[in-house]
């Protein structure tokens, strides 16, 4: 097995540089960088990374927990996380906690055990151990949250405005002549359903409107979807619009409406939120709130970095911009 010694002599150069390629090639020129690379790739070098970690006290590793992998948006977020933590020499540990405290404490666990530099947390909640961690260290603590942004956790975050935008949601089929407006809510111990949940409220409060809403509670899922549109379109009076607070939970509530012989938008309009790839190969085509989830994913490795290298010095709950596209499921309603 070739050493670091042996690569420095093929290539020329000391030892030092040769691990100066591997942890820091920027201060590197080009020219021997490449001499380097080339004496690596004949002789088969392969460096000690376990090595170098104890050195440094740094594994080069983020750990990410999402609470559902096989969600579309979280696949977003998350090629926008190791696109920027590739770029910045990191590399992308990921659990999925599906929704289970047990599992949330195992990575904790790991986190604990240094087996990562940083934690981004895509759920809304902080084990015990950690937010313990967080109130000891304050905002040197390399643990940030993306999406579900609530001020108790005392972490920095990256998200854009629940509130506002399903505001805007409102407007639009309030804009459209809807009164009878169904919404189908996620859990709402997460913040970004509550603040959703109270876009809503102080819209149809502002259109007088607030006794004909009809709300339920949901979990972000295609099934939810189905079931809770569905009770919603067997109350009497009917709503002649859906909101709901996912994507997911659209294509669920567009199966339910037409399992009752009903059309879209001609019946019952539909809004969705996330703007998932699949939202705008529907029939019809779905309106949606857009998230901008791959910079979602590169602002909290941004966060993070910037608590790793020492520059943070106060939290930064970054919001970043949603749009409202209007395509086909919403129309007036009819006559």
């Amino acid at each position: 097995m070739a050493t670091i010694q042996d690569v420095a002599r093929a290539a020329g150069v000391s030892t030092a540089t040769v691990s100066r390629v591997f942890s820091a090639p920027e201060l590197v020129i080009e020219p021997t960088r490449q001499r380097v690379m080339a004496a690596v790739a004949q002789l088969g070098y392969e460096p000690n990374f376990a090595a170098k970690s104890l050195r440094t006290l740094r594994t080069e590793k983020i750990l990410v927990t999402v609470p559902d992998i096989s969600n579309p948006f979280f696949s977003q977020v998350i090629r926008g996380v190791e696109e920027a933590a590739l770029a910045a020499g990191y590399s992308v540990l990921l659990g999925d906690t599906r929704h289970e405290e047990a599992r949330e404490e195992q990575y904790a666990a790991m986190f604990r055990r240094k087996e990562a530099d940083g934690l981004i947390f895509l759920g809304h909640r902080l084990p015990d151990a950690l937010a313990e961690m967080v109130a000891a260290k304050g905002v040197k603590t390399p643990i940030v949250n993306g999406c579900e942004f609530r001020p108790g956790l005392a972490v920095s975050s990256a998200h854009i405005d629940n509130e506002g935008a399903a505001a805007e949601v409102m407007e639009h089929l309030y804009g459209l002549g809807h009164i009878r407006i169904g919404v189908v809510t996620g859990p709402l111990a997460s913040p970004i359903s509550s603040d959703r949940l109270s876009g809503v409220l102080a819209a149809a409060q502002r259109h007088g409107r607030a006794s004909a809403l009809r709300i339920s509670i949901g979990d972000f899922s295609i099934e939810s979807g189905v079931r809770q549109a569905g009770e919603l379109l067997d109350e009497p009076g009917r709503p002649t619009a859906i909101f709901c607070f996912s994507d997911e939970m659209a294509m669920g509530a567009l199966e339910a409406i037409r399992q009752r012989g009903l059309s879209c938008p001609r019946d019952v309009s539909l809004v969705g939120f996330d703007d998932i790839r699949f939202s705008r190969h529907l029939d019809p085509q779905l309106t949606t709130v857009s998230q901008p989830m791959e910079q979602i994913g590169h602002e909290v490795v941004r966060l993070l970095l910037d608590i790793l290298a020492g520059r943070a010095t106060t939290l930064q709950n970054v919001t970043l911009p949603h749009e409202l596209v209007v395509r086909a499921s919403t129309a007036p309603p009819a006559a």
